[in-house]
């Protein structure tokens, strides 16, 4: 009879830990800056069609590094989620905490129960009338979920890109300023000059969109000529 090895619980928690942290760090980053405008979303990632940024309700939008089926299924659920939610009680109550709190229970039952741990990590933003409304919560692997300030980075080098957009990032930002901020802070030390359009995905949560576009959607993506006329824009 094969005797199995004991492994104790805080070991093995600590190993789903660092497998999930080199899977994640193996991404590209990611970036969400709240600005006077409303909330830029701006992730390094050359498809045009596998997209790490998405729209989930009116106001509230969602980005992920990591595993591309993993958080796209999370993304899913979400949108299942708030058509739901919208439809039984009233459109107000989904809301970015609500859709976050959900994700932080999915995925730390996956992280303690499951024998492979997500390799994800998320950002739900829901843009406000002001810019003081704004919510940006990010979302770990294990469930930790953050309530944060500003601005959000995700996977690839992390610690460096957050330092830049830290240091170039204020309130009263315009769209062309945040993404040019957050374009420039996914330059990697080994490239020279800015990112291209067509290397970078990008979205906006409108915060006037009902005044300016009168629709109740925020979400709005960018294609690459719109990016590159953005960017020639003066703040």
């Amino acid at each position: 009879m094969t005797q199995q090895f004991y492994v104790s619980p805080e070991q093995l928690m600590k190993d789903r830990a660092d497998f999930a942290r080199k899977g994640i760090a193996r991404g590209r980053s990611v970036v969400v800056v709240s600005c006077q405008d409303g909330i830029a979303l701006v992730a390094e990632n050359p498809s045009p069609s596998l997209h790490k940024i998405g729209e989930i309700y009116d106001k509230i939008a969602f980005a992920a590094v990591g595993k591309y089926n993993e958080f796209e299924s999370l993304r899913q659920a979400g949108v299942r989620y708030a058509d739901v939610r919208g439809y039984s009680y009233d459109r107000e109550d989904v809301t970015a905490r609500g859709l976050a709190s959900v994700y932080a229970q999915s995925l730390g039952a996956v992280f303690t129960a499951e024998q492979k741990p997500f390799e994800v990590e998320l950002a739900v933003a829901e843009v406000a009338p002001t810019q003081e409304q704004d919510h940006l919560y990010r979302l770990t692997f294990d469930g930790s979920i953050a309530d944060e300030q500003g601005f959000i980075v995700m996977g690839g080098q992390a610690d460096r890109v957050s330092s830049a957009i830290a240091d170039g990032w204020n309130a009263s930002l315009r769209f062309p300023g945040a993404i040019r901020l957050a374009m420039g802070g996914l330059v990697t030390d080994a490239e020279a000059g800015a990112l291209p359009a067509t290397a970078v995905e990008v979205a906006v949560l409108d915060r006037l969109s009902e005044s300016s576009r009168g629709s109740r959607r925020a979400f709005r993506r960018l294609n690459d000529a719109d990016i590159t006329a953005l960017l020639a824009e003066e703040d």
